[in-house]
């Protein structure tokens, strides 16, 4: 009690000590602002991937039959779904002089669908509870495809928004696709003692946009065509019977361990391209059989370096708040020291005039960190409107897509960095005040009351 009495009059008395709890609260809500906003791009990164690929991608060069494979796949209860993709690299032709470099995937609109996030990312078709189609209403033998949003439109410099007008009059154009594969010619007067040479075959393939895709991935909204596998084979390998694709990718099933799905996976990969291709053993090694997190692995450490990095930067310079909290106590203890005389003179042991102001400092601690997270967490949820008033009120554009990849800053707080972030706070304010709870210990009360 006569402890909780000392905090309460010290609190009343001193305003300072208010400072001290407002450094808390700043630097808490800083640290989770800053962790938060870094945890959630890394996390938007590696959706941003399974969305895309699926769980898994099985990517190897380009294959016949893969119709069979997918029922193969799907027999197994690793694998809940899995889709084939045929791709490609390309010059998109969008009239008005308009080339955009893209990549081509050749898809299964229907069955990506329920491997990826792909239905939710198209303008037209996704809010339809049928199955995305690249049918062209009212033409039956013509080609549709999907474009990226970004290939057809930019972001507004200060909104990050695109223009719909734009948008709108783009869907159901003619648009043309160069693209082309590499084949080996058999013409000796120009190739070496072996008669072949490699030569590039340019294929012309005309389509109608039925549908946007923004994924919010600025990336894959800048460069991704999207084209039936039907379509895009028979264009690339007209002289070529069957059913072609160089990369399956695959949704796991919820219940099952990664570890286990991927080696259930290469085992019916290896038998289906050993007895239904014919495959040898050095073609099928050139497959590679990864999760969508594992494809940007190597990147997302980098990112979690510099997240470390950053982290430790700013909590040095919070470290300001363990020398300000030092200050304020010390000035009390000098200022207290009738007090404290007293106190002792009663019968209070040095350890517990010690403990008086350490776990003072401690429940500065733990008011500053509970201010300060819900401070962080006002701000984190709220960022993105933030964002947007100070581009009105300033005209300044903090978050662009075109630079951070993504038309939205990540709003999730990490709370496990907040739940360190908090107990490092508390911990902090409580080192703050060791050296003034010392010489408060080290009070001798006969000294200090002889004058009084």
């Amino acid at each position: 009690m006569l402890k909780l009495f000392l905090w309460l009059r010290y609190l009343r008395k001193k305003k300072i000590v208010l400072l001290s709890i407002a450094a808390v609260a700043l630097s808490t809500a800083l640290l989770i602002v800053v962790a938060s906003l870094f945890t959630g791009f890394i996390n938007a990164l590696e959706q941003s991937a399974v969305e895309a690929v699926g769980d898994v991608s099985l990517a190897a060069p380009r294959f016949a039959k893969y119709p069979l494979l997918i029922e193969r796949l799907e027999e197994t209860g690793a694998v809940k779904a899995a889709t084939a993709t045929l791709s490609a690299q390309g010059l998109l032709h969008l009239g008005r002089g308009q080339v955009r470099a893209v990549k081509v995937w050749g898809i299964e609109p229907g069955r990506r669908a329920k491997v990826t996030g792909f239905k939710q990312f198209l303008r037209k078709q996704g809010e339809s509870d049928e199955d995305p189609s690249f049918e062209v209403p009212g033409f039956v033998d013509r080609v549709g495809g999907f474009v990226g949003i970004g290939l057809v439109a930019e972001p507004n410099e200060k909104t990050d928004e695109y223009d719909e007008r734009v948008i709108e009059e783009i869907l159901g154009e003619r648009v043309i696709l160069t693209t082309g594969t590499v084949t080996e010619a058999q013409d000796s007067t120009v190739s070496g003692a072996d008669g072949r040479d490699p030569q590039f075959k340019r294929r012309v393939l005309g389509f109608t946009i039925v549908d946007i895709v923004e994924t919010g991935v600025y990336d894959l909204d800048k460069r991704f065509t999207y084209l039936p596998i039907e379509a895009l084979q028979k264009t690339l390998h007209p002289n070529e019977d069957g059913q072609f694709a160089n990369e399956i990718q695959i949704k796991l099933a919820d219940d099952v361990r990664t570890d286990v799905a991927l080696a259930e996976i290469w085992g019916v990969w290896q038998t289906f391209a050993a007895k239904e291709l014919a495959w040898a053993q050095y073609l099928i090694s050139q497959t590679t059989i990864r999760t969508a997190k594992d494809l940007q692995r190597r990147y997302i450490a980098e990112l979690r370096k510099q997240m470390g990095v950053l982290l430790v930067i700013f909590g040095v310079v919070s470290f300001s708040v363990i020398v300000l909290i030092f200050c304020i106590f010390y000035m009390i203890v000098g200022l207290k020291q009738k007090d404290i005389a007293i106190v002792k003179s009663c019968g209070a042991a040095s350890t517990s005039v010690a403990w008086v102001f350490v776990g003072f400092g401690a429940c500065i601690g733990i008011v500053g960190s509970g201010i300060g997270t819900v401070l962080g967490y006002a701000i984190t949820e709220n960022i993105n409107a933030i964002e947007y008033r100070i581009s009105v009120i300033f005209g300044l554009k903090l978050w662009k897509s075109s630079v951070y990849m993504f038309s939205r800053i990540p709003n999730e707080v990490d709370w496990i960095w907040a739940l360190r972030i908090v107990l490092f706070a508390i911990i902090a304010a409580a080192i703050g005040t060791l050296i003034p709870a010392i010489v408060a210990a080290r009070t001798k009360p006969v000294e200090i009351l002889r004058y009084e």
